[in-house]
């Protein structure tokens, strides 16, 4: 059997944390986990996957912070799972998940899950938004660029809002 490869050395922030959670059973571990199964009996039944399937994923997780093993029980020694902090910082990723889903893969049934906002009680959706403006963020108005480009990219935008104004 041939090792698995490897992205947490790249330097890529998407590499790497696919690196993690970059396969569908990770995915659909953590989602469960955010629905509240923290046992290993109720994610294996609530996903249908095989033991050691399970174990390597849950495993994996814990091994690089994004759940915590706790025992609840002794004798025989069994374990509950909980999101750390670093495994919360992943709940916009499987909401997006959710929404392409929505969007783009669910035919004409609707959907089968709504996202609801605790503190009014309404379905709602999550969106991307600049912390500066306030504005919509879309592949249409952002671009990533390395730290080097960032200043100049800075200029670039201001320039352009200067620009807008004097002629707007």
């Amino acid at each position: 059997m041939s090792a698995r490869k490897t992205f947490g050395t790249q330097p890529c922030s998407i590499a790497r944390t696919l690196d993690v959670v970059g396969d569908w059973w990770t995915l659909l571990v953590l989602r469960d986990v955010f629905r509240g199964a923290h046992r290993f009996d109720e994610l294996k039944s609530g996903l249908g996957i095989a033991t050691n399937v399970l174990t390597v994923r849950l495993k994996r997780l814990t091994d690089a912070g994004i759940l915590e093993r706790n025992a609840y029980q002794e004798h025989p020694p069994r374990f509950e799972y909980a999101l750390t902090d670093k495994g919360r910082d992943l709940y916009p990723v499987l909401i997006a998940l959710l929404q392409y889903g929505d969007r783009h893969l669910r035919g004409s049934d609707a959907p089968p899950r709504v996202l609801v906002h605790d503190t009014c009680g309404h379905a709602t959706q999550a969106v991307f938004t600049c912390p500066h403006c306030r504005s919509e963020v879309s592949a249409q108005n952002a671009r990533t660029v390395s730290r080097a480009e960032l200043p100049r990219a800075l200029r670039s935008a201001r320039a352009a809002r200067t620009t807008a104004r004097r002629t707007g």
